[in-house]
């Protein structure tokens, strides 16, 4: 019998460095730590190991009730969904600061909850100094332990408490906590800040996973959440809006940035969305080129079209595919994510691509299409010299890459590699999917097949 690993929330008061200790149980950089309060709004899941045991970490963002942060009650309300989902809290507290009228209001939380509690205390980074973890009794915790996030002191002795709060099931009904790599399709979702990006995840998911709000930029970290729907598994990875680099004024703006590169490079495939109502911006353009570049698959979502008057579907369509040309080979659905119209159209467009990222054509159908092509309009005369391709190869998928074998690559101008490329996506689709093209001499050994197979297109 399978069973679930254990789920810990680590919860306390703003910039008391949960998001430092999360990063350090979980050996990764996941969370954004700054030293502005109110960094982390939304809840964050990673797994951590402790010598073989396995369990769930959730950080959370800072709970403080009278704060007048931006978002302090969704951040609350967030907080409360992990203590209730959680099987265990880590409480993080200040050492240098001591026991605040905050930790009691948060400990008192917990203790509400009924769940087993370990309080850490952090920024103590010296045996010396353990002795500040005393006047934290008044919390009414017992396990009580000395911790620095940053320094990594006693770190150890915090996984194994953790641990010892959910034993290992005797050798006889072993439990199963390994987790398999994720199989199924990864899914990003990118744009500038405020499209509806955080609406879009909650209505796929069906729940408030992600605080929501008209104020730009009020997702920072990339939000993972795993969705089974018709027996396909998704991970769908939601990220910060992307800004204008002249726009990135604070820190956490930056590492925002760089953590929604990371998803679109982690992801298969890239839910690309647009306000409808402005159409596609330099920042889209920036991101479409992004995506493109690390061969990501892209679906291109028209949000807030209810708000849209006067204009029709076809020509705001046609507006952005002649902007960007690898947006004219991509699926775009017009949809409002606050409302839910055409969102069920999405994941089977989402499938749709990813299958085609995938797919595989002989070299024999390649070398028909390429004569058919040759035939059709010859490759031009360049002093005096023409492009002979001999055959054509597919070297990999996900992304798709093909390589030419010709005479001399030099002879393959951008117009004519144009010409066969247009020709290409008519024959065999790949929507959504960029293509890569390389181009291989007759001395050049990379990528070699079987010539014997295969006739040389020739023109005549």
């Amino acid at each position: 019998m399978k069973h679930s690993i254990p789920k810990i929330a680590i919860v306390g008061r703003p910039n008391v460095g949960k998001s430092a200790l999360f990063n350090r149980l979980c050996s990764q950089r996941l969370s954004i730590v700054d030293e502005e309060e109110g960094i982390t709004r939304d809840r964050l899941y990673a797994e951590a190991d402790f010598f073989g045991q396995k369990f769930c970490l959730i950080d959370t963002g800072g709970i403080d009730p009278g704060a007048k942060l931006p978002f302090n009650e969704l951040v609350l309300r967030q907080s409360e969904m992990a203590i209730a989902e959680a099987d265990a809290a880590v409480l993080v507290v200040d050492s240098q600061v001591g026991p605040t009228l905050i930790d009691h209001e948060v400990a008192k939380l917990l203790l509400h909850s009924g769940k087993p509690v370990i309080v850490a205390v952090n920024k103590i980074d010296d045996r010396l100094d353990e002795g500040q973890i005393h006047q934290f009794h008044s919390l009414s915790f017992q396990r009580i332990l000395a911790v620095s996030a940053v320094q990594g002191f006693r770190i150890a002795e915090l996984m194994e408490e953790i641990c010892s709060l959910f034993p290992v099931e005797s050798e006889e009904a072993p439990a199963e906590i390994s987790t398999p790599p994720f199989q199924g399709i990864r899914v990003a979702i990118a744009g500038r800040p405020n499209v509806g990006k955080s609406t879009l995840l909650n209505r796929l998911l069906g729940q408030d996973r992600a605080i929501v709000s008209p104020i730009a930029g009020t997702t920072r970290d990339a939000i993972d959440h795993p969705l089974t729907v018709d027996g396909q598994d998704y991970l769908l990875i939601d990220t910060a809006g992307i800004r204008r680099k002249c726009r990135e004024h604070a820190t956490v703006d930056k590492f925002a940035a760089i953590r929604t590169k990371e998803a679109i490079e982690r992801s298969d495939v890239v839910l690309l969305i647009l306000d409808a109502r402005e159409g596609l911006t330099t920042q889209e353009k920036h991101i479409a080129s992004d995506i493109e570049e690390l061969g990501k698959s892209c679906v291109l979502i028209f949000n807030k079209w209810d708000l849209v008057e006067g204009f029709r579907m076809e020509h705001v369509l046609r507006a952005v595919r002649e902007q960007v040309p690898f947006l004219a080979h991509c699926p775009a659905l017009f949809l409002s994510a606050f409302q839910g119209r055409n969102t069920e159209k999405i994941l089977p467009s989402v499938r749709e691509v990813y299958t085609d990222r995938y797919q595989r054509i002989t070299t024999g159908i390649l070398n028909k299409f390429i004569e058919k092509c040759v035939q059709k309009y010859h490759p031009p005369m360049i002093t005096g010299k023409r492009l002979r391709i001999y055959y054509m190869t597919q070297v990999q998928i996900a992304p798709p890459r093909f390589v030419f074998f010709v005479n001399r690559p030099e002879l393959m101008t951008p117009h004519y590699l144009k010409y066969l490329t247009n020709q290409f996506r008519e024959a065999f689709r790949f929507s959504g999917c960029p293509l890569f093209f390389d181009m291989r001499g007759k001395r050049e050994e990379a990528y070699m097949v079987d010539r014997s197979a295969v006739e040389p297109i020739s023109v005549s």
